[in-house]
């Protein structure tokens, strides 16, 4: 997940550049939206689907539990249903023990 694309502070984002943001095909995200009620993209005149940066959150969250942590969909559905709060806590932290990683890695290189 290429968390910079994410903290781009743009209103909108397009599905392709969602799927760019994780590194998957357009047809995942769309699957996504379907199967996970908490995804809510706005469509403009053309019906092509417009990403808030809550969706991209959602989605983060979606993509830690089912290509990170390995849970099925179900799992993930389940797992966001029981405690939500919960699940996005633990996100926060992995997105900032993320960024932490990447600069101590930036520090390093830069030697």
């Amino acid at each position: 997940m290429n968390a910079k694309a994410a903290q781009s502070g743009k209103l909108f984002y397009s599905i392709g550049e969602v799927a760019k943001m994780f590194d998957v095909n357009t047809s995942l995200i769309r699957f996504w939206e379907k199967e996970f009620d908490i995804i809510k993209p706005k469509k403009n005149n053309k019906g092509n689907r417009l990403f808030t940066q809550a969706d991209v959150d959602h989605f983060f969250i979606i993509y830690h539990l089912v290509k990170e942590r390995g849970f099925t969909l179900q799992g993930a559905k389940a797992k966001l249903k029981e405690n939500k709060d919960e699940t996005i806590d633990q996100v926060e932290v992995v997105k900032t023990l993320k960024k932490l990683k990447d600069f101590l890695l930036d520090i390093k290189n830069s030697d």
